[in-house]
């Protein structure tokens, strides 16, 4: 796979990305009932939906952030993930598993983008002298 696709299916990613954990975010942020109801059915407290919210907002920025914050990207995707696979678990025990189909989705969607992600920018580890001893 050349670069230009690699950066072409990368941004459609976080585009796709950005838009779903932002709608998301947002709606937690501003108590939307559906969003809510949901959640607290799943047996989260209203303020972690806030903490949700306040965090998925904030990864959307620094995912949108071209080239720049990098290793807090990697962090992002984290997060990202732990989402999903808790959105996915809790349905799943809760609502049954039709109701985990968008988890399933994203979950492909983000796997993807991070692939292409670390395509993009190869990790690099350094190891200094003294955390070799």
């Amino acid at each position: 796979m050349n670069a230009k696709t690699t950066k072409i299916i990368y941004w459609t990613g976080i585009i796709l990305t950005s838009l779903w954990f932002g709608a998301s975010g947002f709606f937690e942020l501003t108590t939307n009932k559906l969003v809510w109801e949901i959640t607290q059915q799943l047996g989260y407290p209203s303020h972690f939906i806030y903490i949700l919210g306040v965090m998925k907002v904030s990864g959307v920025i620094t995912l949108l952030i071209p080239n720049k914050l990098l290793r807090l990207k990697e962090w992002v995707f984290a997060g990202v993930f732990f989402d999903i696979i808790f959105a996915f678990l809790s349905k799943l025990v809760v609502l049954g598993f039709p109701a985990t189909i968008d988890a399933i989705i994203a979950f492909i969607m983000v796997s993807v983008t991070y692939i292409m992600f670390r395509r993009l920018y190869t990790a690099t580890y350094k190891i200094s002298i003294s955390e070799q001893n």
